[in-house]
């Protein structure tokens, strides 16, 4: 999974950016970087390391999840044109935004801290950039005889967006959404808002005009305390217990985060384990077995005879597949069979 961090200048991406990847990156420069922060975290999974118990494995791989910390625009200087294009570029590589945006008040910004202006004026920028792109194909398309059915599920995009509904709120069909997924629309991305507060804040509920905008607008919303939590980050797992607790946080701020993303993406892990790997495998809610078997290898997926499938709790109960065998607890299931979260697979194939 790839997420980037977007929002405007000074709302504190590289902090969190930090909190979440425990690296140290260099904050302050407001949108000033050339190139963009790029971290990785390993998702913690209990089962994968139950199952290196029971297989002794030669290498345990976890689930993981990629960080870009993307420049952001200056709040006070949007364009009419939506965003930057370097910008957009590291955007439309992610798979989801989590928008950070600012709670806290910051003495070198100009504006005080607004997050309902912030959250709604990002919107408005991901919607223009969107805008700008769709006009530009259509002109192109204009020219083109055998481009009908694109140029009109364009002109009733382009329609929604100058009413200002972002493409996410637009009821678009399973071969709607395969026609323009080469454009990677930046409203399209489901997003994820971030409310960065300070350290007084920590434990306060989000303000209600907060949570009622984006229940409005259907977004999750998460909350961190980003300068405090990012020092906790860098200190070993003990000790960030203890000063979470003094913060009264349950939680580090990385596995708030993970939840709060599975839970926007609708994603699941099913399992392999084996001698040589135990390994956790991310999809979305809702996955086949044959197109599970893509995420491992195109050849697995492409020669798919059956999915072996026992449930974890079964194997880790009765130790060893050939006894969930004898008592029943492993299937046999088809192309079309529904992966489930805690599924462990063994795939048989032929190419």
């Amino acid at each position: 999974m790839k997420v980037g961090l977007v929002g405007f200048a000074g709302s504190g991406k590289t902090t969190i950016f930090n909190t979440l990847t425990g690296l140290a990156a260099e904050v302050g420069g407001y949108g000033a970087k050339e190139k963009a922060n790029v971290g990785v975290i390993k998702v913690p999974d209990d089962r994968i390391d139950n199952l290196a118990e029971l297989f002794n494995p030669k290498k345990q791989t976890y689930a993981e999840i990629s960080f870009v910390d993307v420049a952001g625009p200056q709040g006070e200087e949007r364009s009419e044109s939506g965003l930057d294009a370097k910008i957009v570029q590291h955007m439309r590589e992610v798979e989801a935004l989590v928008h950070v945006v600012r709670a806290f008040d910051n003495p070198l910004l100009t504006q005080p801290a607004d997050p309902v202006r912030d959250i709604t004026n990002f919107d408005s920028e991901l919607l223009l950039t969107d805008l700008v792109q769709i006009e530009n194909r259509i002109t192109r398309l204009k020219k083109e005889r055998d481009a009908t059915r694109e140029r009109e599920l364009l002109e009733r995009l382009q329609a929604e967006l100058e009413n200002e509904k972002l493409l996410r709120d637009v009821d678009l069909t399973a071969e709607e959404l395969t026609m323009i997924a080469g454009f990677r629309f930046l409203s399209l991305k489901p997003i994820l808002i971030l409310l960065n507060v300070g350290e007084e804040q920590v434990t306060s509920e989000p303000a209600t005009d907060i949570k009622a905008l984006t229940e409005a607008k259907g977004l999750s919303l998460i909350q961190m305390a980003g300068r405090a939590e990012m020092d906790i980050a860098q200190l070993e797992p003990d000790e960030q217990r203890e000063f979470l607790n003094d913060l009264g946080i349950a939680e580090p701020a990385r596995e708030r985060f993970i939840q709060a993303a599975y839970r926007l993406l609708d994603l699941i892990s099913f399992l392999t384990a084996g001698e040589d790997e135990c390994r956790a495998w991310t999809i979305k809610r809702g996955t086949t077995a044959q197109k599970a078997a893509g995420k491992i290898h195109s050849d697995i997926e492409r020669g798919f005879i059956r999915a072996e499938v026992v449930r974890i709790e079964d194997l880790l109960a009765l130790k060893s597949e050939a006894r969930c065998r004898e008592q029943g607890k492993l299937r046999l299931e088809g192309k079309e069979y529904i992966v489930q979260d805690g599924d462990v697979i063994n795939y048989r194939f032929n190419v």
